[in-house]
């Protein structure tokens, strides 16, 4: 096989813990992978140091103060030793991914969930099957969070390539998230609500129960097509966001498919809906037929009780 190099996910200020997992997935194919870290301060690479890499390239370029992605995609192709390359399946990640295949003209695999003899699983049609595709050459692979357990160990060298002034593309204007809450593509738990929810203020306890147990707070494509209040940021589902983890708890959603296919493969899935008869329920490990009203406060105290 040949080399393996992993992104590294990035935060404000260094390598998102998240990228032991990316580095866990790349060890599948042998041997130890190169880290890459896009920065525009190398000392940013420095969190990454114990997360398993055998070796690490702090990539140090201006380009990387926030998200082009043109500007990445050349600057991380210019870089990165040939071979197999692993991201995170993050939004920005898989178009990064896509992005540096087609400039080194070679296959992505996008959400994979498991990595097996050279073998690479991920979802397709929305979730309703799983391709298994066959890895034979260098081939650019997203990884779904929550999947691999994260990798550990000292990297044995460590070096910085300073490419600073050589894209040519600059950012004029970034844009931060306006709310600060935990977003949903970086979440072990997850709790949204749906058009069951009755309107947009009582959101509200959705947003207690998260702050208590350190959850996202998630929605349904209805609710926010219905209230302006709920933005696309939150939406799960096939045109919103993928998600992967470890809890998932849906409140007043009926589970269209178009939901499901965003977060059919979190490891456990609680389902509070007023209808018995709601899709949801037949993909739900634990079920609770009430409505909001009656389910959410029993089950916040209860929360709150667990946590001390």
């Amino acid at each position: 096989m040949t080399e393996t190099i992993v992104i590294a996910e990035m935060t404000t200020n260094g390598v998102h813990p998240s990228t032991a997992e990316l580095i866990s997935a790349a060890m599948t194919f042998g041997g130890e992978p190169t880290l890459v870290v896009p920065c525009t301060d190398a000392a940013h690479a420095d969190s990454a140091a114990d997360m398993g890499a055998g070796s690490i390239l702090a990539a140090k370029s201006d380009v990387f103060a926030n998200y082009d992605a043109a500007a990445w995609a050349a600057a991380i192709d210019g870089v990165a030793p040939a071979g197999t390359i692993i991201t995170a399946a993050s939004p920005q990640s898989k178009d990064l991914a896509a992005r540096i295949a087609a400039k080194r003209n070679i296959s992505v695999v996008q959400d994979a969930v498991s990595i097996q003899n050279n073998t690479v699983t991920s979802p397709v049609y929305s979730g309703k099957a799983m391709q298994s595709v066959a890895i034979n050459g260098p081939t650019v692979i997203s990884v779904r969070s929550n999947i691999f357990p994260a990798a550990t160990g000292g990297a044995t060298s460590a070096s910085v390539l300073d490419t600073t002034g050589n894209i040519a593309t600059s950012v004029q204007e970034f844009m931060a998230r306006a709310s600060q809450r935990l977003d949903v593509s970086e979440a072990n738990i997850i709790i949204s609500g749906g058009r069951g929810m009755g309107n947009p203020d009582n959101f509200s306890h959705l947003e207690a129960i998260a702050d208590t147990i350190g959850a996202a707070v998630g929605a349904s494509r209805a609710a926010v097509d219905t209230w302006e209040q709920i933005p696309h940021s939150m939406q799960v589902g096939q045109t919103g966001k993928t998600v992967n983890p470890n809890l998932y708890i849906a409140v007043g959603i009926s589970g269209a498919i178009q939901h499901l296919a965003g977060m059919r493969s979190s490891k456990y899935i609680v389902a509070i809906n007023k209808d018995a008869d709601a899709p949801i329920f037949q993909h739900a490990d634990y079920g609770i037929v009430a409505t909001w009203e009656e389910a959410l406060p029993v089950l916040h105290e209860s929360l709150k009780a667990m946590m001390g």
